[in-house]
């Protein structure tokens, strides 16, 4: 019987040193990226590889792509409104088409800039909020002071932990929800990079009618991956507004409340809104990009 016991004690402390080493991992690696992922400027274009792509100038990278499509444009309509003459079918008028495609090529060329603007904006709107929690709380309203805040307030070591206790579970929840956040998260950058650079083919596709929806979907997108910062930062703001007592379960499960509720903040925004989902549970087929 002893030796059974001996055999299961050890079984557990294994367990459990695991998933100490796994939690201290997470702990010391994982919230610092949260917070550089998450709250993004226009740093995110900083990059001289992305600038490149993006293109410096009208004669390289994607600016060069867009402005063979203004070519191209010109050649379209042209070409519709000659046809135009013979089928009675009716096109805007050329005094508008022209004043279209200079206003929108000049915005297109400068789009690396506008963007820049727009994300700068957005950033600082973020700020201002985190800022207002700074002041108001003396603490810096990010991931990391959150989850510091969270394991003293529930009294959580991760380097002695039983994984069998509720203490345990709950750490468990919090590590792999956050892991869970870092997933989405990093999707989220990806897809605003790739929004970025679909930028002058958005402004570009102002300059006719028939293209005009493919701005729309765009900006709503942008809008929404855009948007889901400063929603994070008021989700923040309310955690940390809160008074925890490490002896009150209820704290606890509060706090995971307020992960969840980060969790679910683009699914928020895209109800809300109707936007790419940056779920990590979403699958191909239902990853509709130009949702409506």
């Amino acid at each position: 019987m002893e030796n059974n016991i001996d055999i299961t004690q050890i079984i557990i402390d294994t367990i459990n040193r695991i998933f100490e080493m796994l939690f201290s991992s997470i702990d010391n690696n994982l919230y610092s990226i949260l917070d550089n992922i998450t709250f993004i400027g226009s740093n995110i274009m900083n990059d001289s590889n992305f600038e490149n792509l993006f293109g410096t100038s009208t004669a390289n990278g994607i600016l060069l792509i867009a402005n063979s499509l203004l070519l191209g444009v010109i050649l379209y309509y042209s070409t519709k409104y000659l046809l135009s003459h013979f089928t009675y079918h009716q096109v805007e008028s050329p005094g508008s088409f022209i004043i279209k495609l200079i206003l929108y090529g000049i915005c297109m060329n400068y789009s690396f800039f506008i963007i820049s603007f727009v994300l700068d904006l957005n950033y600082n709107i973020s700020m201002a909020i985190r800022s207002l929690g700074e002041n108001l709380f003396n603490k810096t309203i990010c991931f990391s002071e959150l989850i510091n805040t969270i394991n003293t307030s529930m009294s959580i070591n991760a380097s002695s932990i039983n994984i069998f206790s509720l203490d345990g579970l709950i750490k468990s929840t919090l590590s792999i929800s956050l892991l869970n956040l870092v997933f989405s998260y990093s999707l989220r950058y990806i897809m605003l990079k790739l929004f970025i650079l679909l930028t002058p083919f958005a402004i570009l596709s102002l300059t006719l009618d028939s293209t005009s929806w493919f701005f729309k979907a765009w900006i709503k997108n942008l809008f929404a991956l855009l948007f889901i910062q400063i929603v994070i930062s008021l989700i923040l703001l309310i955690l940390f507004s809160m008074d925890y007592s490490s002896t009150n379960l209820l704290t606890k499960f509060i706090y995971i409340g307020g992960i969840y509720c980060l969790i679910q903040a683009n699914s928020f925004v895209r109800e809300f809104i109707g936007s790419v989902s940056t779920n990590v549970t979403q699958t191909v087929k239902n990853f509709n990009l130009l949702k409506k």
